[in-house]
Protein backbone atom coordinates (compact mmCIF):
# COMPACT_ATOMS: atom_id res chain seq x y z
CA UNK A 1 0.00 0.00 0.00
CA UNK A 2 1.51 3.25 -1.15
CA UNK A 3 0.75 6.56 1.28
CA UNK A 4 -0.13 8.63 -1.77
CA UNK A 5 -3.22 8.10 -2.87
CA UNK A 6 -3.17 11.13 -5.51
CA UNK A 7 -7.00 11.92 -4.56
CA UNK A 8 -5.94 15.32 -2.88
CA UNK A 9 -4.01 16.51 -5.82
CA UNK A 10 -6.43 18.63 -7.09
CA UNK A 11 -6.62 20.93 -3.60
CA UNK A 12 -9.31 18.95 -2.14
CA UNK A 13 -9.82 16.62 0.79
CA UNK A 14 -12.39 13.88 2.05
CA UNK A 15 -14.76 13.88 4.96
CA UNK A 16 -15.41 10.98 7.33
CA UNK A 17 -18.63 9.31 6.06
CA UNK A 18 -17.78 10.95 2.78
CA UNK A 19 -17.93 14.56 0.95
CA UNK A 20 -14.91 16.26 -0.53
CA UNK A 21 -14.33 19.97 0.34
CA UNK A 22 -10.71 22.38 -0.28
CA UNK A 23 -8.05 22.16 1.86
CA UNK A 24 -8.10 25.58 2.42
CA UNK A 25 -11.95 25.54 3.70
CA UNK A 26 -13.12 26.21 7.24
CA UNK A 27 -13.26 23.10 8.21
CA UNK A 28 -10.03 21.52 7.17
CA UNK A 29 -8.58 24.48 8.34
CA UNK A 30 -9.81 23.73 11.60
CA UNK A 31 -9.11 20.12 12.30
CA UNK A 32 -5.65 20.79 10.47
CA UNK A 33 -4.99 23.11 13.25
CA UNK A 34 -5.82 20.24 16.09
CA UNK A 35 -3.50 17.93 14.01
CA UNK A 36 -1.04 20.70 15.15
CA UNK A 37 -2.12 20.75 18.92
CA UNK A 38 -1.66 16.69 18.76
CA UNK A 39 1.94 17.21 17.41
CA UNK A 40 2.46 19.95 20.06
CA UNK A 41 1.54 17.77 22.60
CA UNK A 42 3.87 14.70 21.30
CA UNK A 43 6.37 16.76 21.84
CA UNK A 44 5.55 17.54 25.45
CA UNK A 45 4.85 14.17 26.21
CA UNK A 46 8.25 12.91 25.09
CA UNK A 47 10.05 15.05 27.34
CA UNK A 48 7.62 14.75 30.31
CA UNK A 49 7.84 12.52 33.05
CA UNK A 50 5.97 9.32 33.32
CA UNK A 51 2.74 10.86 35.20
CA UNK A 52 2.34 13.86 33.22
CA UNK A 53 3.24 11.84 30.06
CA UNK A 54 -0.17 9.80 30.77
CA UNK A 55 -1.61 12.13 31.30
CA UNK A 56 -0.90 13.82 27.54
CA UNK A 57 -1.67 10.86 25.89
CA UNK A 58 -5.13 10.68 26.64
CA UNK A 59 -5.41 14.84 25.91
CA UNK A 60 -4.06 13.36 22.49
CA UNK A 61 -6.35 10.91 21.93
CA UNK A 62 -9.28 13.43 22.77
CA UNK A 63 -8.14 15.97 20.22
CA UNK A 64 -8.06 12.72 17.55
CA UNK A 65 -11.95 12.98 19.17
CA UNK A 66 -12.23 16.48 18.12
CA UNK A 67 -10.80 15.96 14.49
CA UNK A 68 -12.59 13.36 13.73
CA UNK A 69 -15.86 15.62 14.46
CA UNK A 70 -14.38 18.12 13.16
CA UNK A 71 -13.18 16.22 9.47
CA UNK A 72 -17.21 15.64 9.33
CA UNK A 73 -19.61 17.39 7.16
CA UNK A 74 -22.39 19.05 9.32
CA UNK A 75 -25.30 16.87 7.36
CA UNK A 76 -23.42 13.60 8.54
CA UNK A 77 -22.70 14.27 12.08
CA UNK A 78 -25.13 11.99 12.96
CA UNK A 79 -23.51 9.28 12.68
CA UNK A 80 -20.67 10.05 15.14
CA UNK A 81 -20.17 8.09 17.85
CA UNK A 82 -20.13 9.91 21.19
CA UNK A 83 -16.38 10.12 22.78
CA UNK A 84 -15.32 7.97 19.73
CA UNK A 85 -16.05 10.97 16.99
CA UNK A 86 -17.72 13.11 18.66
CA UNK A 87 -16.15 15.81 21.63
CA UNK A 88 -18.56 15.22 24.48
CA UNK A 89 -19.77 17.12 27.37
CA UNK A 90 -17.86 14.95 29.66
CA UNK A 91 -15.17 15.25 27.97
CA UNK A 92 -14.87 19.30 28.73
CA UNK A 93 -16.46 18.16 32.72
CA UNK A 94 -12.74 16.19 32.87
CA UNK A 95 -10.67 18.53 31.63
CA UNK A 96 -12.00 21.28 34.43
CA UNK A 97 -12.08 18.73 36.77
CA UNK A 98 -7.70 18.36 36.33
CA UNK A 99 -7.85 22.20 35.96
CA UNK A 100 -9.10 22.48 39.16
CA UNK A 101 -6.84 19.38 40.58
CA UNK A 102 -3.51 21.41 39.56
CA UNK A 103 -4.35 24.81 40.39
CA UNK A 104 -5.09 23.47 44.11
CA UNK A 105 -1.77 21.83 44.08
CA UNK A 106 0.06 24.39 42.47
CA UNK A 107 -1.46 28.44 42.72
CA UNK A 108 -0.84 30.52 39.79
CA UNK A 109 0.96 33.22 39.57
CA UNK A 110 -0.17 36.72 39.53
CA UNK A 111 2.82 37.99 37.03
CA UNK A 112 3.34 37.58 33.37
CA UNK A 113 5.69 34.49 33.02
CA UNK A 114 8.13 33.86 30.46
CA UNK A 115 8.12 30.47 28.84
CA UNK A 116 11.30 28.16 29.12
CA UNK A 117 12.08 27.07 32.95
CA UNK A 118 12.68 23.96 31.77
CA UNK A 119 12.01 21.59 28.26
CA UNK A 120 8.27 20.14 29.71
CA UNK A 121 7.20 23.76 30.46
CA UNK A 122 8.59 25.24 27.59
CA UNK A 123 6.55 22.21 25.46
CA UNK A 124 3.24 22.61 27.35
CA UNK A 125 3.71 26.20 26.15
CA UNK A 126 3.91 25.40 22.63
CA UNK A 127 1.46 22.78 23.16
CA UNK A 128 -1.03 25.70 24.50
CA UNK A 129 -0.18 28.53 22.05
CA UNK A 130 -1.00 25.90 19.06
CA UNK A 131 -4.42 25.30 21.20
CA UNK A 132 -5.04 28.63 20.57
CA UNK A 133 -4.74 28.87 17.38
CA UNK A 134 -6.84 25.77 16.62
CA UNK A 135 -9.27 27.15 19.14
CA UNK A 136 -9.50 30.63 16.64
CA UNK A 137 -9.55 28.29 13.39
CA UNK A 138 -12.61 26.49 14.88
CA UNK A 139 -14.37 29.80 15.69
CA UNK A 140 -14.12 30.96 11.91
CA UNK A 141 -15.48 27.07 11.32
CA UNK A 142 -18.08 27.08 13.67
CA UNK A 143 -18.99 30.98 12.74
CA UNK A 144 -19.87 29.58 9.04
CA UNK A 145 -22.61 27.14 11.13
CA UNK A 146 -20.18 23.99 10.69
CA UNK A 147 -20.54 23.21 14.38
CA UNK A 148 -24.13 23.71 15.35
CA UNK A 149 -24.32 22.15 19.07
CA UNK A 150 -20.87 20.89 19.41
CA UNK A 151 -18.58 21.29 22.18
CA UNK A 152 -15.38 21.52 20.25
CA UNK A 153 -15.03 25.34 20.80
CA UNK A 154 -15.27 24.97 24.89
CA UNK A 155 -13.60 21.27 24.44
CA UNK A 156 -10.76 23.59 23.29
CA UNK A 157 -10.95 26.88 25.76
CA UNK A 158 -10.44 24.24 28.54
CA UNK A 159 -7.65 22.42 26.90
CA UNK A 160 -5.81 25.53 26.60
CA UNK A 161 -6.48 26.09 30.49
CA UNK A 162 -5.36 23.04 31.46
CA UNK A 163 -1.87 23.52 29.31
CA UNK A 164 -1.11 26.66 31.16
CA UNK A 165 -1.93 25.48 34.28
CA UNK A 166 0.04 21.97 33.45
CA UNK A 167 2.89 24.18 31.96
CA UNK A 168 2.83 26.34 35.29
CA UNK A 169 2.80 23.21 37.42
CA UNK A 170 5.78 21.99 35.19
CA UNK A 171 7.98 25.01 36.22
CA UNK A 172 10.03 24.38 39.46
CA UNK A 173 10.34 27.93 40.02
CA UNK A 174 8.51 30.39 37.60
CA UNK A 175 9.95 33.76 37.08
CA UNK A 176 7.64 36.83 36.42
CA UNK A 177 8.86 39.48 33.85
CA UNK A 178 6.91 42.41 35.47
CA UNK A 179 4.03 42.49 37.66
CA UNK A 180 0.34 42.52 36.13
CA UNK A 181 -0.44 46.07 36.31
CA UNK A 182 -3.85 47.45 37.44
CA UNK A 183 -5.80 49.56 35.01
Amino acid sequence: MRIYTKTGDDGKTGLLYGGRVWKDDAGPEAYGAVDEAVASLGVARAVADDDLAVEILALERDLFVVGAELATAPDNRGKLEAGVSLTTEGMVVRLEALIDAVVAAHPLPQEFVVPGENPVEAALEVARATVRRAERRVTTYARSGGLEGSVVPVYLNRLADLLYVLARSASATWQPTRPVEET
